[in-house]
């Protein structure tokens, strides 16, 4: 499960780009929900070939990853994507073509911009007469730049749509007072991603980087751009920013990356660039903020002094060209589409316009689609039955916490008094806002898209040094996921998740704690990995545990962390453990959590009886192997393992398995199976 640490969110997140929608849906959608029982486990998907102690994934996925080959419009095929697109394929396509069908919508209403920015999309005839003209107006400020005075100020006022530059700025709560909001600064402006994409000497990265520059030139050619091999330029200039900036390890460290300093302090630490004119641009005041790395802003201030205004200007070009270019002509559009689809992920083509309509329209306007999808689909009994499932897990991580016997009673305490904090969001807001100041008009796609980032950015400063609004959400309604955010030490669970396979009202109870009660318990974890632990049950950065609690704890993670760092996925690529170990953990902990809640559910009652020739414990099992089950391309998985802090689907599954003595016994395996541990071989942290 993808937790959202909402430590430095850009002042505006980057818009989805892509959609998904099929046209014989719309009746079925607009119908209301769908009441067909979907099976609680589907044994077809079962590969009876395999041993279940050898390659649980195998054994219960491999049937399904025969018969599901990845579509061509994607990267990586498997539970969340097949729900994400029912989501948006049935769901929302129902709910946007029954808007855009209506006439005479007021103006400044979410129906009206919902439809009219679906219109905009699709209007490709517009989108074509106008080339990049749209641009032109950003274009011309780069084009004035002859000094590096010019360039904070341009690259300020990019920021407001939400282009970044090396040095971007975010609002959020404060990771030492998170009742407030406080203004962050972070290392940005990677083309490709992440810095090892720039240092990796395999061929395979090699062929990324090289590609990269024929993309770039042909970018510059298709949009007219006269500057000299500019994909050698951007290539280098990244390069050296990259050799600057902490790797995605080193970020994980929340109280490393946390420097408050007087605004006054950053002028000093990186003097050669304007930071009045680079905030003043975007319109941020403030007197204190926090730096996640001085050094990087000494040095990369210092190299931007070093470069040349030109190679500077070629820079902002390719930012703002590349930032739009899903939205601009077909050739733009399909050459993006080819390096960063293709090369960069292993998708073979575009989903039809219809489809990415669809989901760039989800992306702009998801909040208010979000009201219409959870009305529709998600019914009151849904959230009181998610409410139960948390307040089980909550039990049982007391009662886990109780039994620890590598933690003393004095941090026992501590992590008590954080449990009992905990709070919850579940399936949507409980108010929604006003979104009627952003300008949604017919035929100018690429003028909504900055109308929509103004407004993000207006949002965002309007929280400077004012008190954290919790009922906030940071995940739409119909998204296929769910996190934990330490600052407000809550879980959050949205209703587009809150569906088979992960809760399956019609399911045994063993299939619904191997899905959604591992979830739960997944989420619920991170307030206790190696990052959500070092806040408190107030959601600051404090430390409450003892030295030797840490210590002890820190030892089990380095144990799980050599663990995983010695799983080759692809030949030369290997997980990197210290990157996934919070997610690894909260695997770990989120099925711990629910095979215990499970187990403590069953006390006193009959034994249940078997379900397609399998007993209640193999089931749960089964039921975690279906939520994870994918398929995914070469590329997306070399591009996973160097950025993403998930593990791979296979070994999300396979991984955790080892350490639990309950799976062994469900599966009777022994000691000369793949997927079996000694017990002092098992990490059991919760």
């Amino acid at each position: 499960m993808k937790s959202t640490y909402a430590l430095h969110l850009p002042l505006l997140a980057a818009v989805s780009l892509m959609a998904a929608c099929n046209n014989n849906t719309t009746k079925q959608t607009q119908a209301g929900p769908d009441t067909t029982k979907v099976p609680a486990f589907e044994v077809s998907s079962i590969d009876s070939t395999a041993k279940p102690c050898d390659d649980f994934d195998q054994f219960v996925n491999g049937n399904w990853k025969k018969n599901n080959p990845i579509p061509s419009t994607e990267s990586r095929w498997g539970a969340f994507n097949v729900l994400d697109k029912e989501n948006k394929e049935v769901r929302l396509k129902g709910i946007i073509l029954a808007l855009a069908e209506q006439k005479d919508l007021k103006k400044g209403t979410e129906e009206q911009q919902i439809s009219d920015f679906y219109r905009s999309f699709l209007d490709t005839a517009t989108i074509e007469k106008l080339g990049i003209s749209p641009l032109q107006p950003y274009l011309d400020k780069i084009n004035g730049i002859q000094n590096l005075s010019d360039f904070a100020k341009v690259s300020g006022e990019l920021e407001m749509l939400g282009i970044p530059g090396v040095v971007n700025f975010g609002i959020d709560a404060d990771g030492r007072n998170s009742k407030m909001n406080a203004v962050y600064q972070v290392q940005d402006g990677l083309s490709l991603g992440e810095r090892s994409y720039y240092e990796r000497p395999d061929s395979s990265t090699a062929e990324v980087r090289k590609e990269f520059v024929n993309h770039i030139n042909k970018q510059f050619s298709q949009a007219g751009f006269k500057d000299a091999d500019p994909g050698k330029t951007i290539l280098d200039f990244e390069t050296k920013v990259a050799k600057l900036q902490l790797t995605n390890v080193e970020l994980r460290d929340p109280v490393a990356t946390y420097n408050k300093a007087h605004y006054s302090e950053l002028k000093k630490l990186a003097p050669e660039f304007d930071w009045d004119v680079f905030t003043g641009a975007q319109g941020i005041k403030t007197d204190t903020l926090i730096l996640q790395n001085k050094p990087y802003l000494k040095n990369v201030s210092a190299l931007l002094k070093s470069t040349s205004p030109e190679t500077l200007k070629t820079w902002l070009r390719w930012q703002v060209l590349s930032h739009f270019a899903s939205y601009l002509p077909k050739p733009i559009d399909d050459e993006n589409f080819h390096f960063f689809a293709t090369v960069m992920r292993g998708a073979k083509q575009q989903r039809p316009r219809l489809e990415r309509a669809i989901r760039a329209t989800d992306g702009i306007m998801g909040m208010p689609l979000g009201k219409v999808f959870a009305k529709k689909y998600f019914p009151e009994s849904s959230k009181q039955k998610v409410s139960e499932m948390i307040e089980n897990v909550r039990a049982v991580y007391g009662q886990r916490i109780d039994s620890l016997t590598w933690m003393s009673a004095a941090t026992k305490e501590m992590a008590h008094k954080k449990l009992a904090s905990f709070t919850y969001k579940i399936g949507y807001p409980d108010k929604w806002k006003d979104y009627s100041t952003i300008d949604i008009k017919p035929g100018t796609l690429i003028e909504n898209l900055v109308s929509a980032a103004h407004y993000g950015h207006k949002e965002a400063l309007d929280k400077i040094g004012k008190p954290v609004d919790k009922s906030e959400w940071g995940m739409t309604p119909q998204t296929v996921n769910a996190y934990y955010n330490p600052l407000n030490n809550e879980v959050v669970f949205p209703a587009g998740i809150l569906q088979p396979p992960f809760f399956n009202a019609d399911a045994d109870d063993a299939i619904n704690y191997g899905g959604i009660i591992a979830v739960i318990g997944h989420e619920f974890t991170h307030g206790f990995d190696d990052q959500g632990s070092q806040y408190d049950a107030d959601g600051n950065l404090k430390n409450w545990w003892t030295d030797a609690d840490r210590k002890n704890f820190m030892a089990l993670a380095k144990r799980y962390i050599d663990y995983f760092s010695s799983i080759e996925v692809q030949k030369g690529f290997y997980i990197n453990g210290a990157l996934t170990i919070g997610e690894n953990i909260a695997d770990l902990g989120g099925l711990t959590l629910a095979y215990s809640a499970l187990e403590k559910s069953l006390k006193g009652k009959p034994e249940p009886a078997l379900i397609d020739g399998f007993n209640w414990k193999q089931r749960f099992f089964l039921g975690w192997a279906q939520v994870w089950h994918a398929n995914t391309t070469e590329a997306a998985l070399r591009n996973q393992i160097q950025t993403d802090p998930h593990s791979p689907a296979r070994d999300r599954i396979n991984g955790p398995l080892p350490h639990l003595k309950a799976f062994a016994d469900a599966w009777g395996c022994t000691g000369g199976s793949k997927m079996c541990l000694p017990d002092d071989k098992r990490v059991v942290i919760w």
